[in-house]
């Protein structure tokens, strides 16, 4: 298990390598203001230890030569000022860059997944992969460039400049510093995991909180606020749990470090202190060394904390990647078809489909429909219906078999070409967070004002439009938010009606328009459908009975086809489903 993590950990690390390649001259640039701040900072100390060194005596102080020594250090203080400046710039550069171009990664990936993993996978978990993930690692990032860099140039910067001044005091700092690492390896091992654990809650009660905000309504209708806040105290109860022990197991590691560096500065302090009395040193080397001790052990701090901070930041990287090399849908081939102008003939041969392959769904499905059909789909519910839909748009492929548009494999075409010659009205209405105009010209954004106002009064719409605040202009939240379920499914039929393709998916296309809008909104369709194949999906089944074909499904197979006097007279399944409705 440890290893399967480690390998997991230097995976992540060569990825963001891979991002942090593209930056690599500001990298470089970094590290150089690194070292000059760190050389900088520790060429400080022997300044001062210089200057102590002329006034060690009473009435022999070198004014002259102390006022040198001040001057000097002012400027190396004031080039270290600029060479962090300069650092901590590059660093926020290379950082929010990775953040950006890793960002643009995800949600073009996001773009390109198949329904299938939407479909499987909670949304709150990826908004948290793609939002709160990167985040964090944004944050552990920033603190790695600007701490990590610093932090091991000035430890070699201080052994170096120590070793230079006394070898011996020097020996005592060097032997000491392997227990300090060992204990922030120990520590660091056990943060990761805990980590790990919190990322994985964190995603879970994103993705809880916002099931909740979109189902408040149906949370509420159906009293469900008390289990609804059970299971958020469960899920926040494990997320404490698991932040608890990841900021123990983080938060020992600096005390820890801060032991050993303590045990570093007194056995240079006593060693230091004896060479000075035997004359092995001066007092100003002295304090010069005791100011390298301090200097030595901080970055073991920093470094402490950096490399927390690196453990959480590589967990949520490590989402964020896994998220980024999900298998996208299958692309378009390069000479695929663009369908432009279809006639509308439909063939679906041996098809076959499930959502889990354990549990077959569509199993040899043959259908032929002709340019111009009304085709209506009817059958109890979870027998197809829909998900035939699913095969026709192309939004899931089939398993085995073909379904072919105007004699041409859809898998041969353009998924853009096939979805534009194909207009959709769902039960679940489909709008974006914008004007009506906005929402109405979707599918043909080049449409004049007096088209869009004879679709909208062709779909029953233009009336309640011209009442709201602004009209044509008013401003609709996210999912038609401030309209009732009736008026965005009129909305949803008028922005198909504008553009008019040449076939036509109505399913359940008036479930949520009261009676006497939809015996109109009946009458506009009919004349929309005229010449255009259509594939209606209705369980009302008074709406289908002019269809031309009417396909009776059951198991994801059509048991039974024909119009509404064959079926009827059939006496089968669609003459039980169908007196069913309109038993007295």
């Amino acid at each position: 298990m440890e290893n399967k993590q480690t390998g997991k950990k230097q995976q992540t690390v060569k990825k963001v390598l891979h991002y942090l390649g593209k930056y690599k001259l500001f990298a470089f640039f970094s590290l150089l203001c690194a070292a000059a701040t760190a050389i900088l900072t520790l060429y400080l100390p022997i300044l001062i230890g210089d200057c102590i060194d002329y006034i060690v005596e009473p009435g022999k102080v070198d004014f002259a030569t102390i006022f040198s020594y001040l001057k000097q250090m002012a400027l190396v203080i004031g080039a270290t000022a600029v060479a962090q400046w300069l650092m901590n710039t590059s660093n926020n550069k290379i950082t929010y860059s990775v953040v950006e171009d890793i960002r643009k990664k995800a949600f073009h990936n996001l773009e390109r997944l198949p329904l299938k993993y939407l479909d499987s996978h909670q949304s709150g978990d990826i908004i948290s992969r793609i939002v709160a993930d990167v985040d964090q690692f944004s944050d552990g990032l920033l603190m790695g460039f600007t701490q990590f860099f610093t932090g091991i140039m000035t430890i070699f910067g201080t052994l170096f400049f120590m070793i230079r001044i006394n070898g011996k005091i020097a020996l005592v700092v060097i032997c000491i510093t392997p227990l300090s690492l060992l204990v922030a390896s120990y520590i660091a091992k056990k943060t990761y995991t805990m980590f790990q654990l919190q990322s994985e809650a964190r995603g879970e009660m994103t993705s809880q909180i916002d099931e909740m905000i979109g189902n408040q309504k149906v949370v509420q209708a159906f009293s469900h606020e008390a289990e609804a806040e059970k299971e958020f105290y469960e899920i926040n109860e494990k997320l404490s749990r698991y932040s608890l022990r990841a900021i123990f197991f983080s938060s020992i590691t600096n005390p820890s470090t801060r032991f050993v560096n303590s045990v570093v500065y007194t056995g240079v302090g006593i060693t230091g202190a004896i060479s000075a009395m035997h004359g092995g040193i001066t007092v100003g080397q002295l304090s010069c060394f005791l100011s390298y001790a301090n200097q030595y052990t901080k970055p073991f701090n920093e470094i402490s904390g950096v490399v927390t901070e690196l453990q959480n930041a590589l967990t949520c990287a490590a989402r964020v990647f896994e998220f980024i090399e999900e298998e996208p849908q299958i692309p378009d081939e390069e000479d695929a078809l663009v369908l432009e102008d279809a006639k509308g003939k439909v063939e679906l041969s041996q098809v076959d489909f499930s959502y889990q392959p354990e549990k077959p769904l569509i199993e040899n499905l043959n259908l032929s429909v002709e340019p111009g059909q009304r085709i209506a789909i009817v059958g109890p519910t979870g027998c197809g219906k829909t998900t035939l839909i699913n095969l026709l748009m192309r939004f899931y492929d089939v398993d085995g078999g073909s379904i072919s548009v105007d004699g041409t494999d859809i898998r041969k075409m353009t998924r853009g070409s096939l979805r534009t010659q194909i207009g959709m009205v769902l039960q679940d209405t489909w709008l974006k967070n914008g004007t009506i105009r906005e929402n109405l010209l979707l599918g043909k954004e080049d449409a004049t004002d007096e088209e869009m106002f004879e679709a909208a009064k062709a779909a029953h719409a233009h009336s309640f439009i011209k009442r709201l605040p602004k009209g044509y202009d008013t401003v609709i939240g996210e999912d038609g938010g401030g309209l009732s379920q009736g008026q965005k499914q009129l909305l949803c039929i008028a922005r198909v009606m504008l553009c008019l393709p040449p076939m036509l998916i109505l399913d359940e296309a008036t479930s949520s328009i009261d009676t006497r809008t939809e015996v109109k909104i009946q009458e506009a369709f009919a004349r929309m459908m005229k010449g255009r194949t259509s594939f209606i999906v209705a369980h009302r089944l008074s709406t289908i009975q002019e269809a031309d074909q009417i396909l009776v499904m059951r198991d994801g197979k059509i048991i039974e086809q024909g119009n509404h006097q064959e079926l009827i007279q059939k006496q089968g399944f669609y003459y039980e489903l169908y007196h069913s409705q309109f038993a007295v």
